[in-house]
């Protein structure tokens, strides 16, 4: 039997019986978010979709005003867009995601989609936005990279159709996605025969006054050639893609200006016709770090290196400065719902940080699947409990283990190796940590440890207490662990 909770916990809620597991009671559901609402904005025919996505701060510049009136609902399905992503890292991060979410915007207004994988490019570096080379990457890793990136393209575009139609996000015909490598174009293409094709149109004065050349020529370490011709390259990766699949728009972000309006040039000169580029404003925090990377902590997209709940966690403590504006930016919520009745909302009583709560809840979904939002606001509301996050005190370690199974911190020991033999506690608690036998003896006496559903204390000063699962395991099957006040460890004994 679980011991009763104390009536402060009891006392938060009974609605995680409901099947949305919507456990926070004051925080809008995704119904009341999205059913019946005005959606004008949205579905307004004469409205450009670049004019839409620059209200949602997806929109930094554009290479020709003229998208403005090219881009209204019924013209979308005549572009074609892409996006890159080199695989110099295992995952794709925040950053990534907002090119992402103009892709995603354009498929749900009937556009075609492309994820481009640079298999090529990746070998030779982009030097856009960096003050010094990049270090060759292992042919291994590099092949590993590209297989886990296309892997979260192909993730993201379906996550992203179903999250769309979960926000009733009006849809009538989607356009389709497709990954590419630009490895299986490059890897024919011989330097002789590209310099006397395309030589010709490449103008040095034009790749020299480009922003991110220049920062690096004024730099002490300067820049290598490989770096200096990766414009060329890129430009030749759109003229590849607009002359064999049709794709008229590159997406990037603004540090990528140059290299976009390298591949313009070189499709106006070569094939006399229009292409375009967008890019997408650097999100920064309110220190001017970029968003999602402080302190070199990355937000990667990869459950394995972020997981759902730690993205929750990252999310849902982000200022009020910034909430409004991601709402924007990372949701398909509609426009008149966060500016007319989400964000007021949350600004009667900010300190309930009920659209941190709304925007962690949609991004996870986005990127992780629909109802996994949900239940990161359950295993927070359970974690961390307060008035107006509760839970009942009907808690099984069966239902626990389900809603932590997706969350990435559900750790599994195997009751195996605890067979025919007695082991401290405290012993076993430092093989799960990962810490020493001695730093747990430390938290131990500074009351700095605490087991079980109530988050007891655990008093073992003399450190004699050996592990007995009928009374250190929920159900004879879970253990909850909490070191100091935030740091958590909840295993499943199998």
């Amino acid at each position: 039997m679980l011991r009763r909770l104390p009536r402060r916990t009891i006392l938060l809620s009974n609605r995680y019986q409901s099947t949305t597991r919507d456990t926070v009671t004051i925080i809008p559901t995704v119904y009341e978010l999205t059913q019946d609402k005005d959606l004008s904005p949205e579905l307004n025919p004469e409205n450009s979709l670049i004019s839409y996505l620059k209200s949602r701060n997806l929109i930094e510049s554009i290479t020709d005003d003229n998208l403005y009136t090219k881009t209204k609902k019924d013209d979308i399905k005549h572009f074609k867009l892409y996006c890159g992503a080199d695989p110099t890292a295992i995952s794709l991060h925040l950053g990534n995601l907002l090119p992402l979410m103009v892709l995603l915007h354009f498929q749900l207004n009937g556009a075609n989609i492309v994820g481009l994988i640079g298999g090529a490019t990746g070998k030779v570096g982009d030097p856009s936005g960096r003050k010094d080379e990049r270090s060759e990457i292992e042919q291994n890793k590099l092949q590993n990279n590209i297989e886990n990136i296309t892997c979260q393209f192909q993730t993201f575009f379906k996550n992203g159709i179903e999250y769309a139609k979960s926000r009733q996000f009006p849809i009538e015909n989607h356009g389709n996605s497709q990954i590419l490598n630009n490895f299986s174009w490059w890897k024919d293409i011989k330097m002789l025969n590209f310099l006397a094709e395309f030589g010709k149109y490449i103008r040095i004065s034009s790749m020299i006054n480009r922003t991110s050349i220049q920062s690096r020529l004024q730099s002490k370490e300067g820049i290598g050639f490989n770096e200096f011709t990766y414009q060329i390259l890129q430009a030749y990766d759109f003229y590849h893609l607009y002359k064999s699949e049709n794709v008229n728009i590159q997406v990037g972000g603004n540090d990528q200006w140059g290299n976009i309006t390298a591949g313009t040039d070189l499709i106006q000169k070569t094939l006399r016709k229009e292409a375009y580029g967008i890019t997408v404003p650097l999100l920064l925090t309110l220190n001017g770090e970029k968003f999602g990377k402080s302190a070199g902590n990355a937000i990667f997209i990869d459950s394995k290196l972020t997981s759902p709940y730690q993205m929750y966690q990252f999310f849902i403590n982000v200022p009020d400065e910034m909430v409004g504006k991601l709402l924007k930016t990372f949701t398909l919520l509609p426009l008149n719902v966060i500016e007319g009745e989400l964000l007021p909302k949350h600004f009667q009583d900010s300190s309930l940080r009920i659209a941190q709560r709304v925007l962690a809840r949609e991004v996870v979904d986005l990127i992780h699947g629909v109802g996994i939002g949900d239940e990161m606001a359950f295993i927070t509301g359970f974690l961390f409990p307060t008035p107006d996050q509760p839970y009942n005190d009907n808690l099984s370690a069966e239902k626990l283990i389900k809603n932590f199974k997706n969350s990435g911190i559900l750790y599994k020991y195997d009751l195996k190796n605890l067979e025919e033999k007695d082991i401290k506690l405290s012993n076993l608690i430092a093989e799960i940590t990962g810490k020493s036998k001695s730093e747990i003896k430390r938290l131990i006496k500074a009351g700095g440890l605490y087991l079980g559903l109530n988050r007891d204390q655990f008093n073992d000063p003399d450190d004699v207490v050996l592990f007995d699962k009928s009374i250190h395991l929920i159900d004879d099957k879970l253990m909850l662990i909490r070191i100091g006040k935030h740091h958590y460890y909840v295993v499943e004994f199998v």
